[in-house]
């Protein structure tokens, strides 16, 4: 299990492989390697990849639109997963890439005279809740 965290696995993995808890995990990782998980009072949370589930709608508006490479790789990299009509884009990328794709489906909600399209606007809103939730 020592090599297994080292090596970069996660702790859910670990805790699925060992068939117990998260907890159980963190705490034998806390006994065994307590140099790994001191956390230090000045160094800052790393920017640890999050999976979120971006609206079809969105997903299409960002990809003719230009982008950062992160966020390109990002879009690129998402998995299409159909819901009903439509479709949703399971994205795994930084919050702050999120953010940043947040930040540039703003004009789905009018102005800059451009119109404002209902189902655009309820989409870009799902996803700026769905972001909003990983920061608070």
């Amino acid at each position: 299990m020592r090599t297994a965290y080292l090596e970069g696995r996660s702790i859910a993995a670990l805790a699925r492989d060992h068939r117990v808890s998260r907890g159980a995990i963190r705490t034998a990782v806390a006994d065994l390697l307590p140099e790994h998980t001191a956390i230090e009072e000045d160094a800052p949370a790393p920017d640890l990849p999050v999976t979120l589930d971006m609206p079809g709608k969105i997903a299409d508006y960002l990809r003719s639109t230009e982008l950062e490479p992160a966020e390109r790789a990002a879009l690129g990299q998402g998995v299409a997963v159909r819901r009903g009509q439509g479709y949703t884009l399971r994205v795994t990328a930084a919050l702050a890439v999120h953010r940043g794709l947040l930040a540039r489906c703003q004009p789905l909600d009018g102005g800059h005279g451009l119109p404002a399209v209902p189902a655009q606007r309820k989409a870009r809103c799902e996803y700026e809740n769905r972001v909003s939730a990983l920061t608070s």
